[in-house]
């Protein structure tokens, strides 16, 4: 009879290791079905459709907004001018995926985890709205901490250090090097 104190399981840090020795001896092939077995079932053309269009969409008003910033001159850009470059980018990218459909695949099934673009969005427009009222030092740094922490999942130590080092990145770029008139506090 064994002796119940003692326990002969692999131990987690053996395990770990395990994996990633099985992980190396892998080819690239490999490594991609593992991790597509892994991943959400396809989600079907619908799916596709439905978020091509929602991007599209999304697109096409952020370039309609962007020309009542104004878009000056290419020598003389004025505020809504790469916003509106880029919206339009997006846009004949949505059309054309619209159009020719989607080659290698149809995406992945809404998950609980697709949410986690929602609160993103929602919290850049939280930036947006409370930038001109205080500055952009509070909200970005919030925003910055909520995406690192609650959305990335880094540590409460890191989310906050990396937070705040983006913040002061951003202020010393943007105020102090570039004199921006963003809005801000100090």
């Amino acid at each position: 009879m064994k002796d119940p104190r003692i326990d002969d399981r692999p131990q987690v840090t053996e395990v770990l290791v395990d994996a990633d020795a099985a992980a190396e001896d892998l080819t690239p092939e490999q490594l991609a079905a593992e991790w597509e077995a892994e991943g959400p079932p396809p989600g079907g053309r619908a799916a596709a459709l439905g978020s091509t269009l929602a991007v599209t969409a999304l697109a096409a008003a952020a370039a309609l907004l962007s020309l009542g910033m104004g878009l000056g001159t290419p020598q003389q850009p004025a505020p809504g001018m790469w916003p509106f470059l880029v919206s339009v980018v997006a846009v004949v990218i949505g059309l054309s995926h619209l159009v020719t459909g989607r080659r290698g695949g149809e995406g992945e099934k809404f998950t609980r985890e697709s949410l986690l673009a929602v609160y993103g969005f929602v919290t850049l427009v939280g930036l947006v709205l409370l930038m001109p009222v205080i500055g952009f030092e509070i909200p970005s740094l919030l925003l910055s901490f909520v995406w690192m922490k609650f959305l990335g999942g880094e540590t409460w130590r890191a989310a906050t250090l990396y937070s705040v080092l983006v913040v002061v990145a951003f202020y010393l770029v943007f105020i102090t090097a570039l004199g921006t008139s963003i809005p801000h506090l100090f």
